[in-house]
């Protein structure tokens, strides 16, 4: 039966659709109660869980270095009073004073710049005027008040070093002296019993030898009588210390006035190693004329103090010896051979007057190194021979103009840095005559050997 309009026709109410009112009464009541309130809920999580991810982000921009915007536009909505937000937990900022001049003058904001890689820039938009009592002034405007967060002033940045800078670097490194400490020692000379008295008292601020993260030393001193080296003497090794004390008397005798004119006294200052050969840290020569340059210093006792001097001193002082090279030049086979025949009259940097020196070589391409040789280590000789032969292919129809051969002699030790006693090299662009003229004939003679005696330089 269709209704169009609410009656009440057979006892019960009626809809305007047709339905009764128990209907709706018994049914539909509690599914819109539970609807309404479900629609709440979950319009309450949403609200929820927005309000806890824009606490989040403004908590995280307050904490960032560029959050002063942030906080005035709190401030201005009153979501952030007196250094806090409003609300339970909120994040407490401590007020620091404006960063002043040493010279305590003015109190009004200075700006603090750390170095800037790009240069000495400005901020943007803020510019700086001359400065007024030791501090700079903003000419901007100012109407905030400092920032929150200490100012943290940041190194510069090290830039990429160029080789150039790190050669020139390296060069004004190895012109500073090198400090070894001091030599305490006093000389006496007899002329009555022909005798030289020497008293070694102590060393003074050794550097720490082969570990220096050790911090110490075992050193002691051995001495000699040069030329004739009859004479050999060393005190008592100290133990784990840089500033030895011996207090040794040495005597030398037969030591005629004339032989003591032209005799030096060669101090030798090692660390004692266990396991392996002692380290040299340096050493000091003193001409026995400086005691008796005078008839009122005969059996008078003088002392002395010098700066230890570091062990290629002795190498300059002997020089460097000489090379045996040959060399064959062979243009079909783009080949150059390099034979080390022997060396000669090596200065003495061992210990017991010996070294064991071997060569490494090295072929150079317009100044820059492109193939790597080496000999075997003679061992305890200052007169090695090698007869050693080696080949360098050379570059595809370049020829030797571009080309050079860089010969480096050094003394091998097991454990300590390998040291370089004197270095070659030959080319058609080097300094020295003797070397470019063995080159030239070398360019002039292809398949032939060309030998020649070379002196080793620094």
């Amino acid at each position: 039966m269709k209704l169009g309009r609410a009656g009440n026709f057979d006892g019960r109410t009626y809809t305007t659709d047709g339905f009764p009112h128990e209907h709706l009464a018994n049914g539909a009541g509690p599914l819109i109660v539970g609807a309404c309130v479900g629609t709440a809920m979950f319009a309450f999580i949403v609200a929820a869980a927005s309000y806890a991810c824009y606490r989040k982000k403004t908590l995280a921009a307050l904490q960032s270095p560029g959050s002063y915007q942030l906080q005035h536009s709190l401030k201005k909505n009153n979501g952030y009073k007196d250094g806090k937000l409003n609300g339970p937990g909120g994040l407490v900022f401590r007020k620091t004073p404006a960063v002043r001049s040493p010279t305590g003058g003015g109190s009004g904001p200075i700006l603090k710049t750390s170095p800037s890689p790009t240069g000495s820039k400005s901020p943007p938009s803020v510019t700086t005027s001359p400065t007024q009592g030791g501090r700079t002034v903003l000419s901007g405007p100012q109407p905030h008040p400092p920032l929150t967060k200490p100012v943290v002033q940041q190194h510069k940045p090290t830039p990429a070093e160029s080789p150039e800078s790190k050669i020139e670097r390296e060069t004004m490194d190895d012109e500073k002296p090198m400090r070894l400490g001091e030599l305490h020692y006093k000389l006496r000379y007899s002329t009555d019993k022909q005798a030289l008295f020497v008293t070694i008292n102590k060393c003074c601020n050794l550097p720490p030898a082969k570990d220096p993260a050790a911090g110490s030393s075992d050193p002691y001193v051995k001495l000699q009588l040069l030329p004739e080296k009859q004479h050999k003497v060393k005190t008592r090794v100290v133990r784990k210390t840089t500033n030895p004390v011996y207090d040794e008397d040495f005597t030398f005798y037969g030591v005629t006035a004339n032989q003591a004119v032209t005799g030096t006294l060669h101090f030798v200052v090692l660390s004692f190693d266990r396991y392996s050969r002692d380290d040299v840290i340096g050493e000091v020569l003193c001409p026995v004329a400086e005691l008796i340059r005078g008839e009122s210093l005969h059996d008078q006792e003088v002392s002395f103090i010098k700066e230890i001097a570091p062990r290629h001193f002795k190498i300059k002082s002997q020089g460097r010896g000489e090379l045996l090279v040959s060399l064959c030049h062979q243009p079909a086979a783009n080949r150059l051979t390099v034979v080390v025949l022997k060396a000669r009259n090596l200065p003495k940097v061992d210990d017991s007057g010996l070294c064991d020196p071997y060569v490494k070589m090295y072929l150079l391409y317009n100044g820059q190194r492109i193939a790597k040789k080496k000999t075997h280590v003679k061992k305890r000789t200052v007169n090695p021979v090698f007869n050693e032969s080696f080949v360098f292919d050379v570059p595809y129809n370049e020829g030797l103009h571009n080309l050079s051969i860089e010969l480096l002699m050094l003394d091998w030790d097991r454990v300590t840095k390998n040291e370089v006693i004197g270095r070659l090299e030959l080319g058609a662009k080097v300094d020295s005559g003797a070397a470019r003229q063995h080159w030239t004939d070398v360019c002039n003679s292809p398949r032939r050997q060309i030998a020649e005696w070379h002196k080793l330089k620094e």
